[in-house]
């Protein structure tokens, strides 16, 4: 039996979203808060960067709330705390404990396994190559509910699934599925 490949793999993004059942002021939190952009002629949403945990949030005046950058849902639980206590200083108190909802985990790795594209690109199904435009081929692996991003180094990103468990199952399916056209 052909020995497995050494994966690594580690999670580099995860996008959530919640509601924090209040309306937002977003014109007084941007001209309260320093670390926000608002531009409502160009898009309806307030951006407010957040410096620790390092990550970004979209905030819409309807209380909904999209956070990215977080690496962990530690990571998450403390950037929608952060926003919280932003709007307490304008005065807007949420009384709810957010619901959090992952949207997407992305993921970045190795399987340890040089990888011909060109051969891949033939064999797998739901794949797009072209190596003119982009170095990697795009593979959805369907039963994983999860698209890889494959270099011939053997780096891979995985992006769709919504939890640390789902990227390992999709990172497991894709290096037997790898392993067969070795």
């Amino acid at each position: 039996m052909a020995q497995k490949a050494q994966t690594e793999v580690e999670i580099v993004n995860i996008v959530v979203s919640t509601n924090l059942e209040h309306a937002i002021p977003l014109e007084k939190m941007a001209a309260t808060l320093s670390n926000t952009e608002y531009n409502p002629e160009q898009f309806p949403g307030l951006v407010i960067r957040i410096k620790e945990p390092k990550t970004s949030a979209l905030i819409f005046s309807s209380g909904n709330v999209v956070c990215t950058g977080a690496r962990n849902m530690k990571q998450v639980d403390q950037a929608i705390q952060e926003i919280i206590k932003a709007l307490a200083k304008i005065n807007v108190t949420i009384t709810v404990t957010p619901v959090i909802k992952v949207q997407n985990i992305v993921a970045s790795g190795s399987i340890g396994m040089k990888l011909n594209l060109n051969v891949l690109a033939m064999r797998l199904e739901n794949t797009e190559y072209e190596p003119e435009q982009f170095p990697g081929l795009v593979y959805k692996l369907m039963e994983a509910k999860a698209t890889f991003l494959l270099f011939s180094n053997g780096k891979v990103v995985c992006t769709g699934t919504k939890s640390e468990q789902e990227v390992h199952q999709a990172m497991d399916m894709l290096v037997d599925r790898l392993q067969e056209f070795s």
